[in-house]
């Protein structure tokens, strides 16, 4: 279990040892804890703060990052921790400080506006508002003082303060427009009440083809330096691939299916993988995923396990399921607390050494050619080969891997040659090769675990959780198509898959223990030392639903199912347009929050419009009726909503182009497996159901002696409860096919379901 971070520890112990304290320090954040020491008098966002600006006619200082932000640090130890700059921010502004990741509504309002007006953002986020919200002026980091004809902070600080002084009715209405501006510009509504025919495929097609355009055929991805692990992008890649090869196009789908599978194998054997400890950084800064940006952030590792599993579904190779485990073991072990809940981030910043009077970037991943010929010994030379580590240091292969020198001697572990040829080199099999390199590795993680850790951001955020509990739901019936015998080296556990299923039930059960209101069916949308203040926003219902809906699908409990259902009522009475179509970003109860958007770019993070369109289109082959037809005409309509952004920039909604597909899908395919639960048939039955790649299948699993399970089904569809009844044999497990309102013979053999979803 990961341990409980040593940086947050209560304010209330410290205060004897520092000269500040600001009102930050009563604040469960820790990137808001991180500041509660600085001299700057901070607030956290809220009616205190506003009031105080009014109060003494101020502009507000709005200050956003997160725990784990290299650059937000750097500000910090920079300009708020320095005396002068605070007396300036004291005396002139009323100042703010908000995590973005507990607070995204605030977050998504002024980056927005940055964006828009400066044509960038990023965190630190640094804006300036009237004492009503209204932003002034903004930007990202400030250095403390001008240079490279830039102006610093402070400079920053006396020209906002002067115009304020001086134009202050000028400022204000210029801010007031511009968020004008921006609301009319992000609250699409729909001139139909579904895509015009034939959209959906041009936009699939446009999407692949754009991103085709910026493929690096050398070393995998899209796009140049720096590169993020875009999973969005790789799910297009893999759905464009089976479409073609559904329509007899097979050169074509091969085509698009290499592009996918090149570049998660460059991400897999770059620097941008944690080789010693499993899991992925958040990005690369060099076009080669060589050096990479070293935090880790929850919503990447969940969504690269579905990309793996995904290619592995389809290529039955086995790299691409030991990647998925390498990564799903790496959040058991260090991300994973005590009550099952899964934390956010790790910090790229850690120190060289205990009592070290700074934090480097990177220190905790990296390692120098002395340090592995000590701790690996015998088979350092092998190692340091495979790995191209040298006593020069490794961080060279491009000149934007180390442009400051910062990693002079240093290496980040990276694979440039092919484990067989590797092999064949030291005259190994390449089952013992492989052992070895596991070995070392071992060794190197046994001495890495005495280094100071970098920061351990323990906030559990609902969206997040999500997508950690999607992965290990669908792991833990795709493993089991792994070829027997199979063996796992270091950092890998060689967990068995059903291990992996209790981990997502008991996130899931954090979630609904600590962050659900039953009466109320409403979502809290982060927890720390209790729920935050935040409510849920579409991001989390929506990634939670697709969640829960993958842990049903892939074996557990109704009760998942059921719960998904509900909380989809509540996103569709708090979130949709009920009129326009698409989801609002927020529920709207808030008035700090000025903007109210229906996000659908999908980055990084999927956006909750593309996500909640596929969630619509599985729970509409779920039930039948009029529920079913209601899901169907609210995902219509909100596919409808964006029908300008598919049309035009579909490279910018890589998974809502695969979700307008699904839609124009004639018959989904559904595959009911009937039988006593829980029995190891059953698992084997949900595996050969799961076994191939296809997004267009839905799976339903069903007891019929579970009076419970029985009864759900006969309200939310009757037909699916009757073809269980008439199916069931008490002595075997049975499998259906169903597709255009006709159903297969039941079969009672997993290979033979496997055939029969193959035709």
């Amino acid at each position: 279990m990961a341990e409980q971070s040593s940086n947050t520890t209560s304010s209330q112990q410290q205060l004897q040892s520092h000269n500040h304290t600001n009102r930050l320090a009563a604040e469960h954040s820790p990137y808001l804890l991180q500041h509660a020491h600085n001299p700057v008098d901070w607030y956290p966002w809220g009616e205190e703060a506003f009031d105080e600006a009014r109060r003494r006619d101020v502009p507000i200082f709005l200050s956003i990052g997160y725990s784990t932000c290299h650059w937000c640090h750097v500000m910090e130890v920079e300009s708020f921790e320095d005396e002068g700059v605070a007396k300036l921010l004291n005396d002139w502004f009323v100042s703010i400080k908000v995590d973005r990741e507990e607070r995204p509504d605030v977050d998504k309002v002024y980056m927005t506006y940055v964006q828009a007006l400066y044509g960038g953002g990023g965190w630190p986020l640094s804006v300036f508002l009237s004492p009503d919200l209204k932003p002034l002026m903004g930007g990202t980091y400030f250095p403390p003082d001008d240079k490279y004809g830039r102006p610093g902070f402070k400079t920053i600080l006396r020209k906002v303060k002067e115009a304020w002084d001086k134009k202050k009715d000028i400022l204000i209405s210029s801010g007031a427009f511009a968020m004008e501006q921006l609301a009319e510009a992000l609250t699409a509504t729909a001139s139909s009440n579904k895509l015009p025919d034939g959209l959906p495929q041009t936009a699939l097609h446009l999407c692949a083809e754009q991103l085709s355009e910026t493929y690096d055929s050398k070393y995998g991805g899209f796009g140049s330096a720096p590169k993020f692990p875009r999973p969005v992008e790789i799910q297009l890649m893999l759905y464009y691939s089976k479409k073609l090869e559904e329509t007899q196009k097979p050169t074509e789908a091969k085509k698009a299916l290499e592009m996918a599978v090149f570049t998660l194998q460059c991400m897999a054997k770059g620097g941008v993988h944690d080789h010693i400890g499993g899991g992925f950084h958040r990005y690369s800064v060099d076009e080669c995923w060589h050096v990479p940006h070293f935090e880790k952030m929850l919503y990447d590792q969940g969504q690269l396990v579905n990309a793996f599993l995904d290619v592995f579904s389809i290529t039955k190779d086995m790299f691409y399921s030991s990647v998925s485990r390498d990564i799903l073991d790496y959040l058991r072990r260090d991300m994973t607390g005590p009550d099952g809940e899964i934390f956010s981030a790790e910090d790229a910043d850690s120190a060289e050494f205990e009592g070290a009077p700074q934090k480097k970037e990177g220190a905790f991943y990296v390692w120098t050619s002395d340090e592995v010929d000590k701790i690996v010994g015998e088979h350092a030379t092998l190692f340091k080969d495979h790995y191209y580590i040298k006593p020069s240091g490794n961080c060279d292969l491009s000149r934007m891997s180390d442009p400051h020198n910062e990693f002079q001697g240093k290496n980040v572990l990276i694979e440039r040659n092919s484990t067989s040829a590797m092999a064949s080199k030291y005259g190994m099999p390449i089952d013992k090769y492989l052992d070895r390199l596991g070995t070392c590795r071992q060794k190197l993680f046994n001495v890495r675990s005495k280094r100071p850790r970098p920061h351990l951001d323990d906030k559990v955020i609902v969206s997040w959780n999500g997508l950690a509990i999607s992965s290990f739901a669908r792991a833990s019936k795709i493993l089991m198509c792994e070829s027997e015998g199979g063996k796992f080296y270091f950092p890998i556990m060689g967990t068995d898959p059903k291990e992996y299923i209790k981990v997502a039930e008991k996130a899931a059960s954090f979630i609904r223990k600590h962050l659900y209101d039953p009466q109320k069916r409403r979502l809290q949308h982060s927890f720390r030392n209790g729920p935050s203040k935040a409510p849920g926003f579409l991001d989390d219902y929506a990634f939670l639903i697709s969640g829960l809906l993958d842990l049903y699908e892939f074996g557990s409990s109704i009760f998942w199912l059921a719960w998904a259902m509900e909380l989809q009522d509540t996103q569709d009475e708090v979130f949709l347009d009920k009129d326009g179509g698409g989801y609002f970003n927020t529920p709207g109860e808030d008035p700090s929050i000025l903007l109210r958007v229906k996000e659908d770019h999908d980055g990084a993070e999927p956006s909750g419009n593309s996500v909640s369109a596929i969630n619509l289109i599985r729970l509409a082959s779920i039930v039948s009726g009029d529920q079913s037809d209601s899901y169907r005409r609210n995902a219509e309509q909100l596919l409808a909503v964006f029908e300008r952004r598919l049309k035009d920039t579909a490279v910018a909604v890589p998974l809502m182009c695969c979700a307008a597909d699904m839609l124009s899908v004639p018959s989904r395919k559904q595959v009911v497996v009937v039988g006593n639960k829980p029995s190891r048939e059953l698992d084997s039955m949900l595996a050969a159901a799961h076994s191939s790649y296809n997004p267009n299948e839905t799976v339903i699993h069903i007891d019929p002696t579970d009076e419970e399970e029985i009864g759900f089904w006969e309200e939310t569809n009757s037909n699916i409860a009757l073809m269980a009844k008439n199916n069931f044999t008490l002595d075997k497990v049975v499998a259906l096919v169903c597709q255009n309102f006709k159903c297969s013979p039941p079969v009672s053999d997993p290979k033979s379901l496997e055939t029969l979803l193959s035709q």
